[in-house]
């Protein structure tokens, strides 16, 4: 099993236990709606904040490599060049 089922299956395990804690809190309703309200609204924020931190990283790697292709590209010229 890769570790990107187990994360999913993780953060899926942890929002329902969430919401089940939640709607069985002896809360008024409307506590309760606004707490899984406040829930969801944290879990997207954290699921947003993760996505744009591995969009960071990936593009990170893309100039890495592009300017490792750029390079290489270049150099290779050269050496024709020379030839």
């Amino acid at each position: 099993m890769n570790s990107s089922k187990v994360c999913c299956g993780v953060i899926a395990g942890a929002a329902a236990g969430a919401v089940l804690g939640i709607l069985f809190a002896p809360d008024k309703g409307s506590v309760t709606r606004k707490n899984i309200s406040d829930k969801g609204d944290y879990y997207v924020k954290s699921v947003k904040d993760n996505f744009n931190e591995f969009l960071d990283i990936l593009s990170g790697r893309f100039q890495m490599g592009m300017k490792h292709a750029t390079r290489t590209v270049e150099k290779e010229i050269d050496n024709l060049k020379v030839s």
